[in-house]
């Protein structure tokens, strides 16, 4: 759920880069999204489900959700280690110390942290995720705008979508944010954002009928863990401490409901560690092995 903002000669716009769109199966996600007043509306997108986005960008979701945390953004954690007392967690030149961690991830990248001996990553090799890459385009007002989005899996563009149809966007130009599908975004994976920029600015302009040169602004963003195609199937790991945790999307599918609710269901066990829920399955949780490795 990740907004860019971008500076253009009309003045700073944003793209819904990552995720397009929220959506919920189960009502306890339903009320969630119901009760972010300020942070989520729901766009207009002429799908038959409800689809919610966050304010002003996708991004004003999750911020709202974590408000009142103390967060270190922009910080690259290099090693996680186990310790007498509890863990240590690298970041260059800064340590700080837990005596639980969530490493929420994508799968791929978890390796690194925890070290290739680690028992976790057995588990891990069945998890398969695939990258996108990403366009964000900004054109004159008045252009064309034949459709609000298209979701064709198969194609070289996966998912199109008018950015600035969703309410809460800059109506000073028309943006587009195009997705490429999964081989395409493998093909050219490694290749600079300059030329993913141009191949995928020649597709979309194809697509809604404008002419390239008339773009305000374009700019690529490479996602190289953007979608879970084989999820692990069931919302978290846990190890035998009970104080070492993964999960993500990848536990379940490639939703942002995936993600929410394997963070809850790792929240809840945290709890009932503590004592302050029953466990979900009526045992003690450290004797639970619902969620452990075998």
């Amino acid at each position: 759920m990740a907004t860019r903002r971008a500076a253009t000669p009309v003045g700073e716009i944003g793209f819904d880069h990552g995720a397009q769109y929220v959506s919920a199966c189960s009502p306890d996600f339903a009320t969630l999204l119901e009760q972010q007043y300020d942070a989520a509306a729901i766009w207009d997108d002429a799908s038959p489900d409800r689809h919610y986005v966050g304010l002003p960008g996708m991004s004003g979701l999750p911020c709202a959700l974590a408000s009142g945390l103390d967060l270190r953004l922009a910080t690259e954690v290099t090693e996680i280690r186990r310790t007498d007392t509890g863990w240590t967690v690298i970041a260059g030149e800064e340590c700080f110390v837990a005596d639980r961690v969530v490493v929420a991830v994508p799968a791929p990248q978890v390796p690194p942290l925890l070290g290739d001996d680690h028992r976790f990553l057995a588990a891990l090799d069945a998890v398969e995720m695939v990258p996108c890459l990403a366009l964000m385009a900004a054109f004159p007002a008045d252009s064309a705008a034949p459709f609000v989005s298209q979701h064709t899996p198969k194609a070289t563009l996966g998912f199109v979508a008018r950015n600035s149809s969703k309410p809460g966007r800059t109506d000073m130009v028309t943006t587009w944010v195009a997705q490429a599908g999964p081989e395409f975004s493998a093909t050219h994976l490694e290749e600079s954002t300059d030329e993913i920029s141009r191949r995928l600015l020649t597709l979309l302009c194809e697509r809604i009928g404008i002419d390239p040169s008339v773009a305000l602004y374009v700019d690529a963003h490479r996602w190289r863990y953007a979608r879970v195609t084989a999820a692990l199937g069931k919302p978290f790991m846990r190890d035998e401490s009970g104080t070492l945790y993964l999960g993500g999307d990848w536990c379940l599918g490639a939703r942002v409901e995936a993600a929410w609710i394997s963070g809850t269901e790792i929240a809840r066990d945290i709890l009932a560690q503590a004592g302050l829920v029953r466990p979900t399955s009526g045992q003690d949780p450290l004797q639970d092995t619902q969620n452990l490795l075998p």
